[in-house]
């Protein structure tokens, strides 16, 4: 069954055309990899998804249930959260503070209440960071920092995760640690779709790759198929260099 189905996605801003009819699904357990140059729309896809850009044209279904029209915070609510290319936690509060914030209600004046202690280090467990929770972000490294917005949007109970650079900033081996709770997580159930710019890690954590270019689908396959791909090979050349 496909999870998130988008079908005939359009986005314009004035004349310029960001996503361009584009359509692919998301398998139930699946771990989609969303590629393609600077410029190609990948960010674009993932904020129409969320509802943060309305759509021009096209649908977009999570679950068997539209939501192109719905507001980001009833896209949460149905259980498909997202995690931002930029780390924006709120260095005032601790670890669990931040994660706590993102199991209290949807209201600007319910300050109070959420996830009790236990169920905080659960969520930071399930990526690694249950030993910092009464440190502040500004006092962890960036691989942290990362992982702690991972936290964040696994507060919100969601069935699939939208993953925007996840790899921005690390090493290999933070890499490679992070690509393990990525994994972990989808044996556990989520489904996910990952866009990052390190390609070598992301093809060996994806199934799926689906390739934008100019906002259109360019290729669709496995990490193998894409890869070797001349029409693909050739969209990155002309821009950022080698797949």
């Amino acid at each position: 069954m496909s999870m998130l189905e988008i079908d005939g996605l359009t986005k314009r801003f004035g004349g310029l055309v960001a996503v361009d009819d584009l359509s692919f699904d998301v398998e139930e357990g699946e771990i989609l990899g969303l590629i393609g140059p600077n410029g190609s729309g990948k960010s674009t896809v993932f904020n129409c998804t969320m509802g943060i850009y309305d759509v021009t044209e096209g649908h977009v279904r999570f679950d068997g249930t539209d939501i192109t029209e719905l507001g980001t915070h009833e896209i949460v609510n149905q259980g498909l959260s997202r995690v931002s290319q930029e780390s924006n936690p709120i260095d005032a509060f601790p670890v669990a503070g931040n994660i706590k914030l993102f199991t209290l209600p949807n209201s600007i004046t319910s300050l109070h209440g959420g996830a009790p202690d236990e169920e905080i280090a659960k969520y930071a467990a399930r990526v690694d960071i249950d030993d910092v929770l009464h440190e502040t972000p500004d006092e962890l490294p960036h691989a942290d920092v990362r992982r702690l917005e991972i936290a964040k949007a696994l507060a919100t109970e969601p069935s699939m995760l939208l993953l925007d650079e996840p790899f921005a900033g690390m090493n290999q081996a933070e890499i490679r640690k992070l690509s393990e709770q990525i994994e972990r997580l989808r044996e556990e159930g989520m489904t996910m779709v990952v866009v990052d710019h390190n390609m070598s890690s992301l093809m060996e954590l994806v199934d799926r790759v689906v390739v934008l270019h100019n906002g259109a689908k360019l290729a669709e396959g496995t990490p193998e198929a894409i890869a070797n791909n001349e029409d693909v090979q050739e969209a990155y050349l002309s821009t950022e260099g080698d797949i």
